[in-house]
């Protein structure tokens, strides 16, 4: 059983960063889109596109999807389940509060989310308790996504008491899903049959939403540029993000896995780097060496290496 008092290997280091880069990139796909594609079309055209490319390399690879029979009813529940906490919920809340309140304010309480997970799982699981060490962790990284982001980001706290509730709400969902996903590699369901089967559910219960509320075919022909932003969405960040999701989910936990929350803003904080030629602020080294701290506290190793030390 995955146990969260063992420290990741290197490999489920390196997909969690990797897995953070795909996602830290999804806000700069959305951005592109969102300007001439609603949100809720466009979260349905993420998770189709996903499923439809996933299904593809399903195919070309050999993996089985779980029967459409009373053998794998229950695996295909599960899917609806995990696409309604980890993608239909989530995203419908976020999208709503973030019309709402700062997209800075709702990024930090976003964060919270691998607290959510360590305080589920705690009372939920028998191999994943919550140590001092790594509620300790937690809140470090929790403070260095704020620092980051900047103290503006804080600014209008508590001014719209349901918009924040509403990234709480989702917070909580998809910490609850990392809960609810552990369940798939028990049934046996590989990393990537789980992935398009979590975004197959989630098309099925966004595409009515989508049809009734944006009516998508009175919408003008997007340009190029969105055309390609919608596709780096469902295929980057959405189809290998969430089969990478699943694969760590499998051998990490849950509340290893959601430490990708922290690993976000560092990813965009590079790319803007590297590919924008942006300045990093004293807050933004702050905020780094907070998560840093952070997440060196939740592996454990440093802190074993001191004791040993001393």
């Amino acid at each position: 059983m995955t146990n969260i008092n063992r420290p990741m290997t290197a490999l489920e280091w390196t997909l969690l960063l990797l897995l953070s880069l795909l996602w830290g990139g999804s806000f700069f796909f959305i951005g592109v889109a969102v300007k001439e594609i609603p949100p809720l079309t466009l979260v349905t055209l993420r998770v189709a596109l996903a499923a439809l490319m996933l299904l593809l390399i399903l195919r070309a690879s050999g993996i089985q999807m779980p029967r459409l029979d009373q053998s794998g009813a229950r695996v295909w529940r599960g899917f609806i389940i995990m696409g309604l906490l980890n993608n239909a919920i989530p995203f419908s809340l976020i999208v709503w509060g973030q019309s709402h309140i700062p997209s800075g304010l709702a990024a930090v309480f976003n964060a919270t989310t691998p607290l959510w997970a360590v305080l589920l799982a705690h009372f939920a699981t028998e191999n994943e308790k919550l140590t001092l060490a790594r509620l300790a962790g937690l809140l470090s990284g929790l403070a260095g996504v704020a620092a980051m982001i900047g103290p503006a980001a804080l600014k209008g706290l508590g001014a719209d008491v349901w918009a924040q509730g509403a990234i709480v709400l989702a917070a909580i969902s998809y910490a609850t899903a990392g809960l609810y996903g552990r369940r798939f590699s028990a049934w046996g369901v590989a990393p990537m049959a789980t992935a398009s089967g979590q975004v197959i559910g989630s098309s099925l219960l966004l595409l009515p939403l989508a049809l009734l509320v944006d009516q998508p075919w009175t919408l003008p022909m997007p340009s190029m540029h969105t055309i390609m932003a919608v596709l780096g969405l469902a295929s980057i960040s959405t189809a290998l993000g969430y089969t990478l999701y699943f694969r760590i989910l499998a051998t990490a936990g849950t509340t290893n896995l959601q430490l990708v929350t922290f690993l976000i803003p560092p990813s965009a904080m590079l790319m803007g780097v590297l590919w924008l030629d942006e300045s990093v602020s004293a807050s933004q080294w702050l905020g780094l060496a907070l998560i840093g701290i952070g997440l060196a506290c939740i592996d454990g190793r440093l802190l074993r290496y001191f004791t040993r030390a001393r």
